[in-house]
């Protein structure tokens, strides 16, 4: 599990790319305690460590996985977003995420605010119930509060401390963004879609 909370930037220093799997060579910001066979969260996607030497940390991507995500897209020297999984008695400062990315949205505008920035994201409208004003959702693993939302657009504002954390300062309109939307927010809208069919099985108001 993790928060949502990014704990810096990651540099991928190499990528080897297989027919069945990417091999994805990461320096991260801070490997103390970290083992082999630990989840990290790179870019929101739950992956597990292979291969450690030193802060470089490898791991190995599936195609389904470079389908799904971003990560396909991602280039040797490119910075990603990375969180250590979450510990029994850590803070949770963000919301819990598992790492399983529902979709891919767009970066349609980036609009600079004082000293933050507010992103217009597209997201696929199969996954539009699941996003309200002021709900929570992961975007490339932070989590952030959602502003307005219309049509199959939400705008997200960041702050400067978000920016300097992650990626998103150097986000640029028409990148991808892993979404994630957390189980409990899928289990709301499941149980009242549930509920609403049952009693109205005919479709009728």
């Amino acid at each position: 599990m993790f928060t949502g909370i990014v704990q810096g930037l990651a540099n991928v220093h190499s990528i080897e790319k297989g027919e069945a799997v990417w091999t994805f060579a990461i320096d991260l910001p801070n490997t103390a305690g970290l083992e082999r066979g630990a989840s990290v969260a790179v870019n929101g996607v739950c992956l597990t460590a292979t291969e450690m030497d030193g802060d470089r940390v490898w791991f190995d991507v599936i195609n389904e996985t470079l389908e799904r995500t971003n990560l396909s897209s991602v280039q040797e020297g490119d910075d990603v977003n990375v969180e250590r999984s979450l510990k029994m008695g850590d803070e949770i400062g963000g919301h819990l995420l598992s790492g399983h990315i529902m979709g891919l949205g767009q970066l349609t505008r980036r609009t600079e605010v004082g000293e933050g920035f507010d992103f217009t994201v597209e997201a696929p409208a199969t996954m539009m119930k699941y996003i309200h004003e002021k709900g929570y959702i992961g975007l490339n693993g932070a989590s952030l509060t959602i502003g307005a939302v219309e049509g199959n657009r939400f705008h997200i504002h960041l702050i400067p401390e978000t920016l300097r954390l992650t990626t998103f300062g150097t986000l640029q309109e028409g990148e991808q963004v892993n979404i994630e939307i957390d189980a409990m927010t899928q289990t709301i809208v499941a149980t009242v879609e549930r509920i609403m069919k049952q009693e109205n099985p005919e479709g009728h108001a």
